[in-house]
């Protein structure tokens, strides 16, 4: 069964072609002013060009409203839009409505009662992100590098498609994978040398990462 995997936050062209070259389904971007990931639309419209026919163009948000949308889609294209706000499941239903657009909503994850909250939105998202909850204080809903307990979703419906997020890097993600089994997963801050600063290399090492820890499994 194939593993989908988002490198999020993607900002050069270089970090792209490593993350399609490394076997990237999804790549992100970040649309959200206060994060060192922040790439404007229209740049991010020129790099995902790349990946047309690779892989597919995720559009992060949190709690945009329609006339920043509009601009995403207009200048950006993507595959898929990904809120990560407060969105509630009517907003979700009117996101996907006015742009014919695949939703994949994040949840804030810290224990089982929070997977409880993903219950509305059955049946509206696309697709589920589970993160971990940022720490007090923090202004960024995601990419905090910072993780949540995965045998939480060992009991998780298994119809439920989601992407794993928060806290991922070549150290742990064979760990994360044996624990929580998911369909895809997500990662930012552990390729990144610096906040919003992407790595070739360290992309390179996840990826191989994974793959060792897929063949070890299958062994």
């Amino acid at each position: 069964m194939p593993l989908h995997i988002k490198i999020c936050g993607l900002k050069t062209p270089e970090t792209i072609a490593a993350a399609l070259d490394g076997g990237a389904s999804h790549i992100g971007f970040i649309f959200f002013a206060k994060s060192p990931r922040y790439i404007e639309p229209e740049l991010a419209g020129r790099l995902r060009e790349a990946a047309r026919g690779r892989a597919q163009a995720v559009a992060v948000v949190v709690d945009a409203d329609d006339a920043f949308l509009d601009r995403i889609v207009s200048e950006t294209k993507p595959d898929m839009l990904q809120l990560h706000g407060r969105e509630t499941p009517e907003r979700v239903a009117e996101v996907k409505a006015r742009y014919g657009l695949p939703v994949m909503k994040a949840f804030s994850i810290s224990e089982a009662a929070d997977l409880e909250k993903t219950r509305p939105f059955v049946g509206i998202a696309d697709r589920f992100l589970f993160d971990a909850k940022p720490p007090q204080g923090s202004e960024l809903p995601g990419g905090n590098g910072i993780s949540f307990d995965w045998r939480l979703l060992q009991k998780l419906d298994p119809k439920i498609d989601y992407l794993l997020s928060g806290g991922l890097n070549a150290q742990n993600i064979g760990e994360a994978l044996a624990l929580a089994h998911p369909p895809g997963i997500d990662i930012s801050s552990g390729v990144e040398s610096a906040p919003g600063v992407k790595e070739v290399g360290l992309i390179d090492a996840f990826f191989r990462a994974v793959r060792e820890a897929r063949a070890s499994r299958a062994a």
